[in-house]
């Protein structure tokens, strides 16, 4: 039997639904990054720019490692999975679909869809609808 698995994924979280013949299994896996830009309340100056964009290119980083962290433990939950759909409704999904070719994923049919929040219900139905079961 093929694994079909669909995810509905942004920064914050992923909903992982693996379809099985023992049932529909799903599993959420918290990213626990904190949200990008500057905290509350800083504003640049034009007189500290330069440290403000040195200090602004760090956190820029380390909310990119952070999230290929994120990304990696997501795509460890994929392995074995013969499709994959992909949803959500920014960036994360393409960016998922990116670490999964780089990390030679391409055996897996991989589709990405446009998706916006949903409850694991709705998207356990959509994975369902998509998959045709």
């Amino acid at each position: 039997m093929t694994k079909e698995v669909g995810l509905w994924i942004d920064h914050r979280q992923a909903v992982i639904v693996t379809l099985g013949e023992g049932g529909d299994e799903i599993k959420h896996i918290e990213s626990n990054t904190e949200k990008h830009g500057h905290p509350a309340g800083a504003t640049p100056s034009s007189d500290a720019e330069s440290h403000d964009r040195s200090g602004e290119d760090i956190r820029d980083r380390r909310f990119g490692d952070h999230l290929n962290k994120y990304y990696d433990e997501v795509i460890a939950v994929l392995h074995d999975a013969d499709s994959i759909l992909i949803m959500g409704p920014g960036e994360a999904k393409g960016e998922l679909h990116k670490r999964l070719d780089a990390h030679k994923a391409s055996k897996h049919l991989v589709e990405t869809e446009p998706a916006d929040k949903m409850t694991d219900g709705q998207i356990a139905a959509l994975v369902k609808q998509h998959f045709h079961v």
